[in-house]
């Protein structure tokens, strides 16, 4: 292992991880002591025991504040989804896992597709600061966001404020059509939202050295049993490289 790479990431003797804990298919609980559990925090074990170094997460109770943070010191990774708008202060790895994401609409909606969506006038609650989030911001043209805190909040604001549909992804999506009456998700989806490792820009030799480490974890099957352990197959997808 290269002294740079841990000098980088680890010059403490600990690499701190930073962890979104409001993805429900990336965190799926916590230990008895507060630790998370799940697919992201056991890759950060598996980088942190590849170093050779302790390992100290860091939760955060959005992905927005995990990106916030990468300024402050706060962590020396982060498993994020990478987009464009955070790769501004944050150098992130191809993604591991890969996730849809679509709308839910009432059921009496013209929607029919997630192209449908786009027009003048169509309300639409999204989590804040989601990747997702930050990729409509950036597309749409016409629609307007109206966005709630969490996951929770964008569904509470969508039934409130009867808004046109509902963002997110095709998981969680799949668990609120349940419960809400009436409703039905869109074929296609809009976005895929790509979770990766992202340190700081300024750290080049860690930044290859997680780069070939994600690409390994990929190839060997490290990230499929990763899914399976935590009982998340076929909601969470190894994103193969292209």
């Amino acid at each position: 292992m290269s002294q740079d790479v841990i000098s980088e990431l680890a010059a403490s003797g600990t690499l701190r991880a930073g962890i979104n804990l409001s993805n429900p298919l990336l965190v799926t609980g916590s230990t008895a002591t507060g630790d998370p559990v799940g697919v992201s925090p056991d890759l950060a074990r598996a980088i942190a025991d590849r170093l050779g170094v302790a390992l100290a997460y860091v939760p955060f109770a959005s992905p927005g504040e995990v990106a916030d943070a990468a300024g402050n010191d706060a962590w020396d990774i982060a498993l994020i989804a990478a987009e464009q708008a955070r790769a501004e202060t944050m150098a992130f790895t191809p993604a591991y896992v890969e996730i849809e994401a679509t709308y839910l609409v009432p059921e009496d909606s013209d929607f029919r597709s997630v192209e449908d969506v786009d027009r003048a006038g169509v309300r639409i609650a999204v989590s804040g600061r989601s990747a997702y989030d930050l990729y409509l911001t950036r597309t749409l043209k016409h629609a307007e966001l109206h966005r709630g805190k969490g996951l929770g909040g964008a569904v509470d604001l969508f039934v409130s404020e009867k808004l046109d549909a509902l963002a997110g992804l095709r998981p969680a999506l799949n668990e609120d059509v349940e419960k809400l009456p009436s409703m039905r998700i869109l074929d296609g989806r809009y976005t895929t939202v790509q979770q990766a490792v992202g340190t700081k820009p300024e750290n080049k030799a860690a930044a290859v050295f997680l780069r070939d480490f994600v690409a390994e974890a990929k190839k060997s099957g490290l990230i499929a049993q990763l899914i399976a352990r935590h009982g998340v197959e076929g909601r969470l997808l190894v994103a193969f490289d292209d």
